[in-house]
């Protein structure tokens, strides 16, 4: 059995474990008790909490630096990186538009009800969220201090120094390939840590599926079935807004595309890893007809900047969690979230479960409990076999779109 499979079982255990003594507790302990046991049992995934957090601010910066200063002459790439920006962030917020409208119409985070767990808290979360302003937002995205930045888990700050530094390391060229390589290393040792945080994964579901079993009951379980069902429903609405793109612009070989990546496509959905098809997926890509120069650019800048079902995915989450937790954002908030979504997201790819740890730091910057994360994970891995094959579709996609209006996409 695969390292994947693996965690996924152990997921699945700690979960039926969680439910087994939540469920015990529920049924014979005391108030007290219960309360007491809710509390303590959550520092189990306050721990992986915190685990994921402290990987979040290295993270950003080196895969971002990297892949930023490995496009190199800007102004050769410029022509094809405009028209792949154009379609990037069209497709993102077309993404996240659509987890906004579904979460917003359906609300399945209403199906918890956290309120009465800390009502002063819970008010002291409400008034601060209706304080963020344009101004707020202003300061959160430019850095008055790289270093204050990291230590405070920055994301926007991170991302806009983070372009500023690989921007500048391509001007220069070939005296910043050593910095560069550093920095690729880093970014290979800090993945790896990512790996070794979600080995924890099956200790902060426990902890997070007992506490509020304990607390609130089996009835907290209507959360998982609908939340799991309207995210399909939005990842489906998203297949149909993307093939109809494809069959607009590539007409007749759609068709065609979709067979060339079906194998891609089946791994991303078993490994939660669009990484682990890349190479592969290059090679389909250049059967079907892309040029390898054009592969070669817009794939590795797909990975970053054009992760459409975890776009999706990003929104839906962030604001189902507001909502299991009694938070009501005004329709002004959710729009700059959306926007917060489009700039935190770029740069952490290919790593399963990326999207929670762009949701996390988005809930932190807005006063949403991030422990929140803990409740949407026991289904997350679900989602992100499906979110992982919408990426994936993206990608590719978007690689063969941009050949076509290059005019370089040879009829195979």
């Amino acid at each position: 059995m695969g390292k994947t499979n693996r965690l996924t079982l152990y997921i699945l255990i700690a979960m039926v474990g969680g439910v087994i003594a939540g469920w015990l507790v529920n049924r014979n302990a005391s108030p007290n008790f219960i309360a007491d046991f809710s509390n303590n049992i959550k520092l189990l995934s306050n721990i992986f909490i915190r685990l994921v957090q402290m990987i979040i601010a290295p993270l950003v910066f080196t895969t971002l630096v990297v892949g930023i200063a490995k496009l190199g002459d800007l102004k050769t790439v410029g022509r094809v990186g405009g028209k792949a920006i154009l379609w990037f962030i069209t497709a993102s917020l077309i993404s996240l538009l659509i987890g906004l409208v579904l979460v917003n119409y359906f609300k399945p985070g209403q199906y918890i009800d956290l309120s009465q767990a800390d009502t002063a808290g819970l008010d002291d979360l409400k008034g601060k969220t209706q304080t963020f302003s344009l101004q707020n937002f202003v300061e959160h995205v430019i850095p008055r201090s790289f270093v204050e930045a990291m230590a405070n888990n920055e994301m926007l700050q991170l991302v806009v120094f983070s372009v500023f530094f690989g921007v500048a390391a391509a001007s220069i060229g070939d005296y910043t390939k050593p910095l560069i390589r550093a920095l690729e290393v880093a970014s290979h040792v800090i993945l790896k840590m990512v790996n070794y945080v979600m080995n924890f994964a099956p200790i902060g579901v426990f902890g997070a599926i007992a506490s509020v079993v304990a607390a609130k009951g089996l009835g907290i379980f209507n959360f998982y079935l609908n939340y799991f069902a309207y995210f399909l429903l939005g990842i489906a609405i998203l297949w149909i807004v993307l093939m109809a793109a494809g069959f607009l612009i590539l007409k007749g070989r759609m068709k065609e595309l979709m067979r060339r990546i079906g194998s891609p496509m089946l791994v991303a959905f078993s490994t939660t890893s669009s990484e682990a098809v890349f190479p592969k997926l290059t090679e389909e890509l250049e059967r079907f007809g892309c040029r390898n120069r054009i592969v070669s650019f817009i794939l590795p800048l797909g990975y970053s900047f054009n992760l459409d079902g975890s776009m999706m995915y990003m929104t839906f989450a962030s604001l189902a969690i507001a909502q299991a937790y009694g938070i009501h954002l005004p329709l002004e908030t959710q729009l700059t979230m959306l926007l917060v979504l489009m700039l935190t997201s770029k740069g952490i790819a290919g790593v399963p479960r990326a999207s929670l740890v762009v949701v996390l730091a988005t809930c932190a910057m807005f006063k949403i409990p991030p422990e929140g994360v803990a409740l949407i994970l026991p289904i997350d891995h679900f989602c992100d076999m499906f979110r992982t094959m919408t990426n994936v579709v993206g990608n590719a996609l978007a690689t063969s779109v941009v050949s076509k209006w290059e005019g370089e996409l040879e009829n195979s």
